[in-house]
């Protein structure tokens, strides 16, 4: 699973308190698909990710030039985190 990093999608997943390392963790542990959307001709795909240390994440990416290219990524608020974290098996 390769991954497309700069300063911007950087700098975007630090202002929400996530880590690039957190991101693919929570890509890598078999996220739950919400849905895919569209914005300016680009698909995205928005997921709840689990990292290592268990932290439940909602997060959005695309595909691009064949690596995951991380859009947003947020820690899940406390009452969709009970709902979610049953879903994953680690």
């Amino acid at each position: 699973m390769a991954f497309e990093w700069d300063e911007a999608n950087r700098d975007h997943l630090a202002r929400h308190g996530v880590t690039p390392e957190e991101f693919e963790q929570g890509l890598r542990n078999g996220p739950v698909e919400l849905g895919e959307y569209e914005v300016n001709g680009e698909w995205r795909v928005k997921v709840i990710a689990i990292t290592d240390s268990d932290r439940l994440l909602e997060a959005a990416y695309t595909l691009r030039n064949g690596r995951i290219r991380a859009v947003t990524a947020y820690p899940l608020k406390e009452r969709r985190r009970e709902y979610y974290r049953g879903q994953f098996k680690k």
